[in-house]
């Protein structure tokens, strides 16, 4: 059980008496302070401008995968019908928090109000928990693609692909509103300095004045939920297809087998790592410090990386890109 009543020597506001430090009644309309990385000033300038400018790009690469997806008939199958989702997700995710983000790191007001900050973590745990049940959702895929050829156009039909969408949708809801209520309740501390740049379930556990037991234990049921369990069948999957790939005399087929899953597996990667980094992080000072960079990461960089690592590694997208354009070439590549 952790209690937090007092603040530390470098804390930003002077130490309290105990009657100062009365709690916060949660239901009060208090803005809350977004401390982000308002002490360094100068990095604020330098972040500003990296995730403007990412944030752009992601706009235009998710759009761009959404587009190719409907509008080219090639296209028209399981893996990027989930890679659409994807891509939809990462607008929504982005488009949550970075205009936000953007504000403060540029000027001197750092404020959310209680509103913002709900309906922030609310979407936060709803796309977050959304990603990774549909990462799953394609690791299967790849697995069915590579292991089970002769079955998977017959298994993976469109009809399963929009229910399996649709799980990890309502699974990303139901999550979000099981676990947004209790931490909303959470008795704040006076100051209201949430030490991170956006409202998530860790740091405002750390903000509470009061008892978390209650929320520590339902973040640490959470995580293994939605985090260690879909990892571990993600593992599952990659293994299975890496034992069947390794059965593959032809070097072709190895390479079109290792290309259709290694795009994923690299999303896979720099998604788990960075929300690993920001859900299962130590409760120490420095792993704080620490998690804000992996956080805004996860919230900016992963967003942007997908649809450049499916672009840049998968010919048909390139193809698909092409004859968009008006600049088919395959019948030359061929």
């Amino acid at each position: 059980m952790r209690q937090v009543g007092t603040h530390s020597s470098d804390s930003p506001h002077p130490s309290r008496s105990g009657q100062e430090q009365a709690i916060v009644n949660h239901s009060s309309p208090v803005d809350f302070l977004l401390l982000g990385f308002s002490e360094h000033p100068g990095l604020e300038r330098i972040l500003f401008v990296v995730v403007l400018i990412s944030y752009l790009l992601t706009l235009v690469g998710n759009t761009l995968i959404i587009l190719l997806s409907v509008l080219d008939p090639r296209l028209h199958s399981p893996m990027y019908f989930f890679l659409s989702n994807l891509s939809f997700l990462d607008l929504c995710f982005t488009t949550s928090c970075v205009p936000q983000m953007l504000v403060h790191l540029w000027g001197p007001r750092k404020t959310i109000s209680f509103l913002g900050c709900s309906v922030q973590l609310f979407i936060f745990l709803f796309l977050g928990t959304t990603e990774c049940v549909l990462l799953t959702v394609m690791a299967f895929d790849r697995y069915m693609a590579v292991c089970q050829p002769l079955h998977y156009a017959t298994i993976i039909h469109p009809r399963l692909c929009r229910q399996l969408a649709a799980v990890a949708w309502i699974m990303g809801l139901v999550q979000s509103a099981v676990q947004t209520p209790p931490t909303l309740r959470l008795p704040f501390c006076p100051h209201r300095q949430i030490d991170d740049f956006v409202c998530e379930v860790p740091s405002l556990i750390q903000l509470s004045c009061g008892d978390t037991t209650y929320n520590e234990i339902q973040l640490a049921v959470s995580s293994v939920i939605f985090l260690v369990v879909p990892l571990t069948l993600i593992l599952i999957s990659y293994g299975a297809v890496a034992r069947a790939v390794l059965r593959i005399n032809s070097a072709v087929a190895w390479r079109k087998a290792l290309g259709t899953c290694s795009s994923h597996l690299i999303v896979v990667t720099l998604f788990y790592s960075s929300v690993i980094a920001v859900y299962l992080q130590p409760k120490n000072p420095y792993a704080q410090k620490r998690g804000k960079f992996f956080g805004l990461f996860y919230a900016v960089g992963t967003p942007l990386l997908n649809p450049l690592i499916y672009t840049l590694r998968n010919k048909e997208v390139k193809r698909a890109l092409r004859r968009l354009l008006g600049k088919d070439r395959d019948s030359r590549e061929n």
